[in-house]
């Protein structure tokens, strides 16, 4: 079934039209005609299953069949990270880590960050593409790029783990993570966080973590901690 993006739904909603870019793929890229099923997903909760009433290319018409609300996972995953040069290496990031499950990605501008600046739109729409491809009901919260200082400042230190690379006592996220039902793991850049960076977080109470014994790049070790949360949280 054909599932499409629809952020304006509202419960009750008897019909709905199709934006023209979701118009096109499914009457002229799929060929599905009227009566073809569809789900809605407005990326808050709610599914909607619905057919097809119209097959117009630029204005898909739907007759809503029913809908549920789909509720929040019990646990809440929030990853930090400085953005790579690279931004193709971001956009497969936002796709994975929507796929395993994530709440909250927030991006940080940091001592060492290669890439000073970031453009939301192509992320999110990347976001909401993996949220229909992985049938989940809820889009995570992407956030602007922000200055590490005034990031650390606006967290709760109780819950949050900075993954640095500099010697001394560090503890595997796995065998913390599990008593945290919300929880932020940040992620520096490829040079790592900067001594005075990881000095600021530890001063606030942030707990040093380690992802494990190899040297991850950057999308992958935030991806690492997004699948470390949700696995070790399902065997608690």
């Amino acid at each position: 079934m054909l599932t499409c993006f629809a952020p304006d739904l509202r419960p009750g909603q008897a019909s709905y039209t199709l934006t023209e870019d979701e118009s096109k793929h499914a009457v002229r890229v799929l060929r599905l005609g009227p009566g073809a099923p569809v789900l809605l997903v407005d990326g808050r909760g709610t599914l909607a299953t619905a057919a097809i009433q119209e097959a117009n290319p630029k204005r898909c018409a739907l007759a809503i069949t029913s809908q549920e609300l789909v509720p929040p996972r019990a646990t809440y995953t929030h990853v930090a990270v400085a953005p790579t040069k690279n931004l193709d290496r971001m956009e497969w990031l936002v796709e994975k880590a929507v796929e395993v499950g994530i709440e909250r990605l927030s991006f940080l501008r940091c001592a060492r960050s290669e890439r000073r600046d970031l453009k939301l739109e192509r992320l999110e729409k990347i976001a909401v593409s993996a949220l229909k491809q992985s049938g989940q009901a809820w889009l995570p919260q992407l956030d602007e790029l922000l200055d590490f200082d005034s990031f650390i400042k606006s967290i709760d230190p109780i819950t949050t783990f900075i993954a640095h690379l500099e010697a001394g006592e560090r503890t595997a996220l796995a065998q913390v993570i599990g008593a945290a039902p919300r929880c932020c793991v940040l992620i520096g850049p490829e040079g790592d966080f900067s001594p005075a960076e990881i000095e600021l977080a530890l001063g606030r109470g942030v707990r040093p973590v380690t992802l494990g014994t190899s040297r991850l790049r950057t999308e992958t070790a935030a991806l690492a901690a997004v699948f470390t949360a949700q696995v070790v949280r399902e065997q608690v």
